[in-house]
């Protein structure tokens, strides 16, 4: 198993069995490039990797976790969001392929891509029963916001306006949306806007309602 970020070491974790503990360039050939995808992404350069067999306990937390097993696929998800995975998993960056993804996306030029065979865990902002994951079939999906948290498949992710012209868009009171278009899946987060709200300014951040999420810009 591979641990995907500074924040968690051995020292907040107990291991019991036959376990070895090393260090692991995350993911990637060469320290350069691994110092690189943690600028870009957000995750670990230095992941420890565990080999053996036994448990591991890490320290409690109230976060939440996707857990997804890939099967020769790739994984495009948020950055910072891998946890850790089998060690047989190359995690590293993935560009976004247009200037609308990279400048209105929220998520800047780079995201995490995870690829390979193997069980990966990615850390959920929302609990795991309260996302929606989305399959498509040569279909495209319009997301009013930022909780559009992977994706697999080929899918291709752009930011387009709500309406074909300027002035719809600002007689609809509406902004950009993410657009994914192609075969694959996407996992949506609606509540994420929720919890950013109350983790931000607790339960009477909540009073009013916002009227749409909105893609940032």
């Amino acid at each position: 198993m591979t641990q995907g970020s500074d924040r968690r070491d051995l020292l907040r974790s107990s291991i019991s069995g036959q376990i070895q503990m090393e260090s692991k360039i995350g993911g990637v050939s060469g320290l350069g490039k691994a110092m690189m995808n943690k600028f870009v992404t957000r995750e670990a350069a230095i992941m420890p990797r565990y080999r053996g067999t036994g448990q591991i306990y890490l320290e409690p937390s109230f976060s939440h976790f996707l857990i997804y097993r890939l099967n020769g696929e790739e994984v495009v998800a948020d950055k910072g969001m891998f946890y850790c995975g089998e060690g047989t998993l190359d995690v590293g960056s993935a560009l976004q392929k247009n200037v609308s993804s990279a400048l209105f996306g929220g998520e800047g030029w780079f995201q995490t891509r995870v690829r390979g065979t193997g069980i990966c865990v990615f850390e959920s902002p929302v609990p795991a029963d309260e996302v929606m994951r989305v399959d498509l079939k040569d279909e495209t999906l319009r997301v009013d916001g930022n909780f559009a948290l992977m994706r697999t498949g080929r899918i291709e992710f752009s930011v387009e306006k709500s309406t074909r012209s300027l002035l719809g868009t600002l007689a609809g009171g509406e902004g950009l949306l993410q657009t994914f278009r192609g075969t694959g899946s996407v996992w949506l987060a609606p509540t994420q806007s929720i919890y950013q709200r109350l983790q931000a300014g607790g339960i009477a951040s909540l009073g009013d309602a916002p009227r749409s999420s909105h893609t940032s810009t």
